[in-house]
């Protein structure tokens, strides 16, 4: 069978169609992402019902092959967390596995799937029991809208994914009413699966060194037509991440990306962790830290913003919880920041305008 790319109005019953044994289907994706899909060449893999593109840590493109067993296990196993099934809310591009994962649960149990702009400003209110997924950027500009934020105090839940949830950001959510569900996963997974900590029933966590494995029936089949990639992550139906996390309390912390921790002056710097403080002392996102090669350091930490901070202000105000190599050596203020399109900072992208013309700003 060939892969059949189907989005808008299609997407759901193409979905249901192949979770009923017909033809795979794939969001269609960015652009830059399509080849990945290898749309003109058979799809091998059993049982396969879905395929989304990632482009992962390295943002080399990778098409992710999900089974009809591997969904509908994700489907089950999320309504259980979340006490039943209920309507779905889509306000994520489809084309990623969490917008795809919103409407495969409405698919499975039969319920009602609706959709939503980006910016919630079309957010249908919600029809007896009620779910929608969202990442964090989106909750964080709900909260400061009345209008929204009082439409999901009405949702029998709001599932976050996407990244970790900023500081304070819950704390704001319950306090106004709004019930949250921080979720944990990835493409290779069906998206989340790990909910405030905890894995679903019937996923196993674990941890060498530090590093997550997520494994169950949840596991991907393997990226499409690339063995040599699908063999140094998947092992049997455990998925090895580039993540690293630890046990507290009986709940999983997601620490920060194996690659986040780089070596600075021969000091090891968690780029995760001064990333949250400088969140917490400039507020989400003011002040993005990046990490680029440097002859002299090895690796420097470097900082972009779009405000009017300096670059002594950033130092004086971090050097004292970061120490002095996880401080920002340079600063560059830009017009605006890069994000992918579930809204996440995109310091891929940001990486790669470093090293390009335009003001600097302070270096030091």
């Amino acid at each position: 069978m060939r892969l059949r790319l189907v989005g808008g109005g299609e997407l759901a019953p193409a979905l249901a169609a192949a979770l009923d044994g017909g033809i795979p289907i794939a969001p269609v994706p960015e652009a830059r992402l399509l080849a990945a899909l290898r749309v003109d060449e058979p799809v091998t893999e059993a049982d396969a019902a879905a395929v989304v593109t990632t482009s992962g840590s390295t943002g080399e493109p990778k098409a992710v092959v999900l089974t009809r067993a591997a969904l509908r296990f994700a489907v089950a196993a999320t309504h259980e967390r979340l006490g039943g099934p209920g309507d779905w809310v889509c306000a994520l591009p489809t084309q990623h596995v969490a917008g795809l994962m919103t409407i495969a649960r409405a698919v499975v149990a039969g319920t009602d799937i609706r959709f939503a702009r980006g910016d919630l400003g079309d957010l249908p209110p919600a029809s007896g029991r009620t779910f929608v997924s969202l990442v964090a950027a989106q909750l964080d500009r709900a909260l400061r809208t009345p209008e929204t934020r009082a439409m999901l105090r009405d949702y029998a839940a709001v599932l976050i994914g996407g990244g970790g949830l900023p500081a304070g950001l819950r704390e704001r959510a319950t306090a106004l009413g709004v019930r949250l569900v921080a979720t944990y996963g990835m493409s290779e997974t069906c998206g989340g699966c790990v909910y405030d900590g905890v894995p679903l029933d019937g996923v196993r966590v674990e941890l060498d060194e530090g590093r997550i494995s997520l494994g169950g029936p949840m596991a991907f089949a393997g990226y499409r037509l690339r063995p040599d990639l699908t063999a140094a992550v998947l092992d049997g139906d455990l998925v090895h991440t580039q993540d690293r996390g630890r046990w507290a309390d009986g709940c999983l912390q997601v620490l920060g990306r194996v690659d986040d921790v780089v070596i600075s002056g021969g000091e090891n710097v968690d780029l995760a962790a001064a990333q949250r403080a400088a969140d917490a002392e400039f507020g989400e996102t003011a002040v993005v830290l990046l990490a680029v090669p440097d002859e002299r350091w090895g690796t420097r930490v470097v900082a972009v913003t779009t405000g009017s901070l300096t670059l002594a202000e950033v130092r004086s105000r971090l050097e004292p919880v970061l120490g002095r190599a996880a401080t920002p050596k340079e600063l560059r203020r830009v017009g605006e920041l890069a994000y992918t399109s579930i809204g996440k900072i995109d310091r891929t992208a940001l990486l790669r305008s470093w090293a390009g013309k335009g003001e600097h700003g302070d270096a030091g």
